[in-house]
């Protein structure tokens, strides 16, 4: 019998197939199970889903059928989350990992308890990871941080194309790209950022200890196109939605401390607010303004091209890496919601031919 922990896979968008990929990668995983929510994928080979060939693991779309198996994990990501879903996951004693939630819950929150109350109930762990917010927002300028003293400002800001995220039905109708700015302002999207933002931003005031005001300052700007843009992941009509900025600011004294912020455009080239990715291109941006100064760009995340992206964007495989990676850490943890700061240094594992024989 094998001595891998067990883990399903919870929805194939995206992230989700490219956690199905990371976990047959990870030497102490084995996928045993696949929820899937469409009717034309449920009863099919994960393998055909993913397109490679069979796996021997049949999607289902029966909740009942998944929460019956035999397992240690679920990898949690569908479009939005369910508290009901998370909380039969755990009572029936599997632990989750998950990029859509739960990076630094408040636990006077009454949704926040019951969830680890079902935790508790269940022996296991719930985890929120992924990579902004769930990684670059929080654990990496905590990990930067150290290098500085007196810090007066700590900085994550990410700058991406949006032409290269290929979920249309994410972009249109939850991030709000192609629709009219006023729909755009009152759509899901600021909601969905703020409360994932927020917990990053509090996250790193409470661990290094800035005595912030109550309130997060929350700001948006949206840029149409002026004039159609062509995407093969979502055409954009002129007058459209094709640009928007947010940032998230913990205060001190009215000054902010502390920034997360967001940019994504439709390319540079037809915005009528003339924003661009300046010198560096997409990327990940890590600032501590302190003794010393420190900042740290990352690549790599982002693909090289538009139809690199459009085929596999490597930002939502690092999404979906950040999750499986840390599951062998959550399975090992006490009960409860866990957050970076409950669990040891999380680390990837090399490649088969390179993994040690244990």
């Amino acid at each position: 019998m094998s001595d891998r922990l067990r883990v399903i896979q919870w929805a194939t968008g995206g992230v989700g197939k490219a956690a199905i990929e990371s976990i047959f990668n990870h030497p102490e995983l084995e996928l045993v199970g696949c929820w899937v929510h469409s009717t034309d994928k449920n009863g099919r080979d994960v393998g055909e889903i993913i397109g490679t060939d069979p796996v021997g693991v049949t999607a289902t779309s029966s909740a009942e059928d998944i929460l019956a198996l035999d397992a240690d994990c679920v990898m949690y990501s569908p479009l939005i989350a369910n508290q009901y879903e998370v909380q039969a996951i755990l009572r029936s004693g599997k632990n989750i990992v998950t990029p859509i939630g739960w990076v630094y819950p408040d636990p006077t929150n009454p949704k926040v308890e019951a969830v680890a109350e079902a935790a508790r109930d269940g022996g296991v762990t719930l985890h929120g990871s992924g990579i902004h917010p769930g990684g670059i927002t929080e654990r990496f300028p905590l990990m930067v941080s150290s290098l500085s003293s007196a810090v007066r400002h700590v900085r994550a800001e990410e700058f991406s194309d949006i032409r290269t995220y290929n979920s249309p039905d994410v972009v249109r109708h939850l991030m709000g790209f192609g629709g009219a700015p006023e729909d755009a302002l009152h759509g899901p999207m600021a909601a969905i950022l703020e409360s994932g933002f927020k917990m990053s931003v509090r996250m790193v005031a409470d661990h290094m200890g800035f005595r912030i005001e109550p309130a997060i300052r929350t700001t948006q700007e949206i840029g149409v196109a002026t004039r159609d843009i062509s995407s093969e992941v979502l055409p954009i009509s002129a007058g459209t939605v094709a640009a928007r900025r947010f940032r998230w600011e913990a205060l001190v004294d009215g000054q902010p401390v502390i920034t997360a912020a967001v940019n994504w455009l439709m390319g540079e080239a037809d915005l009528d607010t003339g924003w661009t990715f300046g010198d560096r291109g997409e990327r990940f941006e890590v600032q501590i303004i302190g003794d010393p100064d420190i900042s740290v760009v990352f690549k790599g995340v982002h693909p090289q091209s538009i139809s690199q992206g459009v085929q596999r964007n490597p930002g939502i495989a690092a999404t979906a890496n950040h999750c499986v990676n840390a599951i062998p850490y959550v399975c090992a943890a006490d009960p409860g919601i866990k957050t970076y700061l409950d669990l040891p240094l999380l680390a990837g594992r090399p490649a088969s031919d390179l993994t040690l024989t244990r």
